[in-house]
């Protein structure tokens, strides 16, 4: 069986992958558009895998966007062509479906997080538990923010001024890559880019990706905003797109994947690791440093989400590989 492995461009076999293969219900499989991605095909078989070669690891974006009975066939081949390459295979952002299958395969699998999704037909930030975000947003207004649908290809200079105050705030953070969104690129054309200004100098955006499957609408993607500006910059911005995507009657708005939150052991399957289960609840207490989980979740919460979905982490082999953890992030540019 011969196997190709490429970079990914858009309206190629990966974007009609996950138009089209959307049984694992990944909300995020847009990110698999994102350049310095590799794709894995094998001929013959309707689908693709996706994913980042980083040290001796080969990480795996979701399981594979794919036929039904195409499904394990590209497993199996991806799983050997990376042992005969000498890495390692990790997959994350594992869906239910998906962890179910590896774990049948002789992965460990343990969840790593969560994802979280509104439904937008009956939304609404009237009542009580919407205060303090009501107040927030009105705030931005009162100080003259302006809310405005873009083409990213004409605020280049704006989204990058925002991008260096917000990573300079950050310490010089790098750009984070691979399970976040990136505004520009053959991509961009599918994404839809929401920026905010105050006396014409743009302060914030919100990218948001495609979503497909039964849960299809908008993921509330990469987001940015200068560390001075108005309170309440990003919330304003997420209403008006919301109020959008209502209008146009889109059923879910997504707010993505968080690793170390929505932990639960009902999540997890038979075969997972105890010791893995323990450090993602740690993470999720102590690892601020490693990612701001905490943060992320309270802001997602604000919007009172309908849906939390467990994503999972799959090592290829009886115990789950701390090193192959620590890749995951390699791969996302976070050290």
């Amino acid at each position: 069986m011969t196997a190709t492995t490429t970079e990914t461009v858009s309206d190629s076999p990966v974007l009609d992958a996950v138009r089209t293969h959307t049984a694992s219900e990944n909300p995020s499989s847009f990110l698999t558009l994102n350049s310095g991605n590799s794709t894995f095909t094998v001929p013959g078989a309707d689908g693709v895998i996706v994913y980042r070669r980083t040290g001796g690891y080969a990480v795996q974006f979701g399981g594979p966007f794919a036929a039904g009975e195409d499904y394990g066939t590209l497993l199996d081949a991806f799983r050997a062509y990376v042992r005969d390459e000498g890495l390692t295979l990790v997959g994350v952002q594992l869906q239910r479906a998906d962890a179910e299958r590896y774990a049948a395969l002789g992965f460990t699998v343990n969840q790593v997080g969560a994802s979280w999704a509104v439904r937008l037909a009956d939304f609404t930030l009237r009542g009580t538990r919407f205060m303090q975000l009501r107040n927030k947003i009105s705030r931005a207004h009162r100080n003259g923010l302006q809310i405005q649908e873009v083409a990213a290809a004409d605020w280049q200079d704006g989204i990058a001024a925002i991008d260096k105050a917000w990573l300079g705030s950050k310490g010089g953070a790098q750009q984070l890559e691979f399970l976040v969104g990136q505004i520009g690129g053959d991509a961009q054309a599918h994404r839809r880019l929401f920026v905010g200004t105050i006396e014409g100098a743009p302060v914030a955006y919100i990218s948001y990706s495609p979503v497909y499957g039964s849960r299809a609408g908008w993921m509330h993607d990469l987001s940015r905003r200068v560390p001075e500006g108005s309170p309440g910059l990003m919330e304003a911005i997420n209403a008006h797109a919301i109020e959008v995507f209502r209008a146009e009657g889109v059923a879910w708005l997504h707010f993505g994947f968080t690793p170390f939150t929505g932990l639960d052991a009902g999540y997890e399957l038979d075969g997972h690791s105890p010791a893995f289960q323990w450090l993602m609840h740690a993470l999720w207490a102590e690892g601020a440093a490693l990612y701001p989980a905490q943060t992320q979740l309270s802001y997602k919460q604000k919007w009172a989400p309908d849906e939390v979905i467990p994503e999972y982490v799959a090592f290829d082999g009886t115990q789950a590989s701390l090193p192959g953890f620590a890749h995951i992030f390699r791969a996302c540019n976070a050290f």
